[in-house]
């Protein structure tokens, strides 16, 4: 009777996780706009300056979750993250590799990494990210990042959006997008099984949940400050 107690409630934790989709970015009117095409050069620019600051800042919070995570097989595991981000030579990783999304797309290197178009409000949520990540208990730091739950239906959306109605970027500037395709459910599998392994109580799950409702509204956030400054 226990054990059937415990599978039910897990189950309706997971479900919880995953009913958070409704409130992921894909959903946002500039994304929307994004993969039906309907975004100029110069949005689309703007947006990859500005995701940028996310990206950059994606190992630093990934760090954050390594300093206060006491387990160490969990930190074997989540270190694959942030080598994949920075890579371990230059010329690798994904950082790396949205810098050639930008200059796919028209941008310099230089005005990309010097955040020249970064606007105020994606800074503020991206810091409000690795500033959760570093100061709350590292289980509800990792339960932030299930987002990725939800990252491969939007990857597959973009690259075939991408490929489809911007034809003018050079198609090896995607290499970013294909490669998450491959990592991004092999880490949620990952932090889900964290957070499944530690959230046992009503208590520590609604807290995972409050954290994935926090990731998803920095990354909303994010996508209203774009909009916002760079309007059809």
């Amino acid at each position: 009777m226990t054990t059937t107690t415990t599978r039910t409630g897990a189950d309706g934790f997971v479900e919880t996780l995953r009913a958070h989709s409704r409130q992921y970015h894909d959903q946002h009117p500039f994304h929307v706009r994004m993969n039906a095409g309907r975004l100029s050069r110069r949005q689309i620019r703007g947006w990859v300056a500005n995701r940028f600051y996310y990206q950059e800042n994606i190992p630093r919070k990934d760090a954050a979750i390594l300093s206060n995570c006491p387990d160490l097989e969990v930190r074997r595991r989540w270190t694959r993250r942030i080598v994949d981000h920075d890579g371990t030579a230059a010329g690798e990783g994904g950082i790396e590799a949205w810098l050639r999304l930008g200059e796919a797309a028209g941008l310099t290197r230089e005005e990309v990494q010097g955040h020249r178009h970064l606007v105020p409000g994606v800074r503020f949520a991206v810091d409000a990210y690795v500033n959760f990540a570093r100061t709350r208990p590292w289980v509800e730091a990792v339960a932030s990042s299930l987002t990725e739950l939800f990252a491969p239906d939007l990857m597959t959306a973009r690259l075939a959006g991408f490929e489809r109605w911007y034809p003018w970027i050079d198609p090896e500037g995607l290499a970013y997008f294909r490669a998450r395709l491959e990592q991004a459910p092999r880490d949620c599998e990952h932090a889900l099984e964290v957070v499944t392994a530690h959230c046992l109580s009503a208590e520590s799950q609604a807290r995972a949940v409050d954290a994935l409702s926090f990731k998803c509204d920095v990354l909303w956030s994010l996508l209203d400050a774009v909009d916002q400054a760079y309007p059809e």
